[in-house]
């Protein structure tokens, strides 16, 4: 039975953006659940009376940057004024500057949102890939989004990590053979993502989109 309590009335509004690749029906259920009231859209407008903005993900690299391109300016100004902006899975991959998985897939270089300086990168030979399953979470500095959650299990389904160029952006890890970064955020701490799909994720998925939720509603 589940011990997690929806809040009585609405916190904030937030907006997930659809950009074609989005888990967009599981992170509105557990948004709503968390407190938020959810717009879908690929409105940039929406950006801006939005408490808050999610960028959810599923696929590659490069196809996630192809296809939210035309939302690119929107979210980067969004961050740049200090607004919350969440990235999930893929969603936090693009927030960094660029990713092997491109090169890898002898497609080039293609640039992220760089809102987290650094690269992803393919976990080494020896693992299977891709990581799928559930992993302890551990907290490395403080932050809002983890606020309850070290110690406590996500689930993961990927083949490439984050490199921040800055480690203080590692805000929590995991362990696949290698402790890899779960979830990063900007110096600034308006920008975050987690690696792993809180949507999927329980108890612990719900106590991370309640902490968005709150933080939304804070700022």
């Amino acid at each position: 039975m589940s011990t997690f309590e929806p809040p009585a009335e609405t916190l904030a509004d937030v907006v997930l953006v659809d950009y074609g690749l989005g888990n967009l029906r599981s992170a509105t259920r557990g948004l709503e659940r968390a407190g938020a009231s959810v717009e879908i859209t690929d409105d940039p407008a929406a950006f801006a009376a939005a408490d808050g903005v999610v960028l959810p993900g599923v696929g590659a690299f490069r196809e996630g940057m192809e296809n939210a391109g035309p939302l690119r300016e929107a979210l980067t100004d969004h961050a740049d004024a200090g607004r919350p902006l969440f990235g999930i899975c893929l969603g936090m991959q693009m927030l960094l500057t660029s990713s092997e998985e491109a090169d890898h897939e002898g497609e080039g270089e293609v640039t992220g949102l760089d809102l987290v300086p650094g690269t992803n990168v393919r976990f080494d030979v020896d693992r299977k890939v891709p990581h799928m399953g559930w992993n302890e979470l551990s907290v490395e500095r403080d932050h809002p989004i983890v606020d309850g959650v070290d110690g406590r299990y996500a689930y993961f389904v990927h083949s490439y990590y984050a490199e921040p160029d800055d480690s203080d952006a590692v805000i929590a890890t995991a362990d696949y053979g290698i402790d890899f970064p779960a979830v990063v955020a900007n110096e600034a701490g308006n920008v975050f993502g987690t690696q792993f799909h809180p949507e999927k994720s329980g108890e612990t998925g719900l106590q991370i989109l309640r902490n968005f939720v709150e933080y939304c509603a804070d700022r």
